[in-house]
């Protein structure tokens, strides 16, 4: 027993726990254990794009990861769009991007579906991003006593269809929304987001959704499958605590918070988790790709 007490009582580098429980633990030494980078996660407005223009470094970011030849994916919590609409408005900003490497909500919530009742139908509140998604699993659309109600994002949220998804709710789908963004972002201003509207929809029903998105880690694993990626070989890049960076960690990745998005490093601080480690921008991260 003694031998026992004395082994573990031997000094060592700090462990990962130990160094998240000492605030004077510098970042960059918590994630030391980690394997190197093999596949790359990464966020997409706020961390590649800001208000519809490229973050500066990012296409040469992209440029980078794609002639590494590591497996990628960029994430997005948006479900209107599909991939290759996505890809469209990238390449726009000269950022290259491959419609295979984007994931987003959308998608993660029909792989989910198909997981869980393959062959099911759905009553979809969403854009062409999430019905096309829910079409190539084999989901058929319908409001006659559909298996779920899903909802998404869209830019013209219809009274008519929420009250219709209350009531199939209330006779009994399962409710299920891509995302819990309460809003987004546009030039003129905020715009109440699904998680708004799965709220309105929660208190008329008393049923609360099952959110795909981040921050639910099952975004970032089914992330990871889709590129055949392993967690402790992976790195998570997002400009958002609450979001991104806690989806990566709860998943089990190495997290980079940019600050050219939402978080500052002075709010990241104020959060009970951190980071791996913050840098100002993907330009920071061009060499170690």
């Amino acid at each position: 027993m003694g031998h026992l007490s004395h082994g573990l009582l031997r000094p060592g580098p700090p462990s990962v726990l130990t160094a998240a429980a000492n605030p004077t633990t510098p970042l960059g030494m918590i994630m030391q254990d980690r394997k190197p980078v093999e596949s790359w996660l990464t966020d997409m407005d706020g961390v590649l794009v800001h208000e519809g223009q490229p973050v500066p470094g990012a296409p040469e970011f992209v440029k980078r990861l794609r002639t590494s030849g590591k497996p990628f994916l960029v994430l997005t919590n948006n479900s209107i769009y599909t991939p290759r609409d996505l890809q469209a408005r990238l390449a726009r900003m000269g950022l290259d991007v491959p419609e295979q490497a984007i994931w987003s909500s959308a998608l993660a919530t029909a792989q989910f579906l198909a997981d869980q009742r393959p062959g099911g139908t759905a009553y979809v509140i969403g854009e062409a991003g999430l019905t096309t998604a829910l079409h190539a699993v084999g989901y058929v659309l319908s409001d006659f006593a559909p298996d779920y109600v899903v909802l998404g994002e869209t830019r013209t949220y219809s009274f008519e269809a929420i009250t219709k998804a209350v009531r199939l709710i209330n006779d009994g789908a399962r409710f299920i929304c891509t995302n819990p963004d309460a809003t987004g972002p546009s030039v003129e201003g905020a715009l109440p987001a699904a998680g708004s509207v799965a709220a309105m929809i929660s208190k008329a029903t008393g049923v609360e959704p099952y959110f795909v998105g981040k921050p639910n880690p099952m975004m970032m694993r089914s992330a990871l499958n889709t590129i055949n990626a392993h967690s402790e070989s992976t790195a998570m890049i997002g400009d958002r605590m609450d979001t991104d960076i806690l989806c990566g960690l709860e998943a089990g990745l190495e997290t980079i918070l940019v600050l050219t998005g939402i978080s500052s490093r002075t709010e990241a601080e104020r959060y009970p988790y951190r980071p791996s480690r913050i840098v100002n921008s993907v330009a920071d991260l061009i060499d170690e790709v």
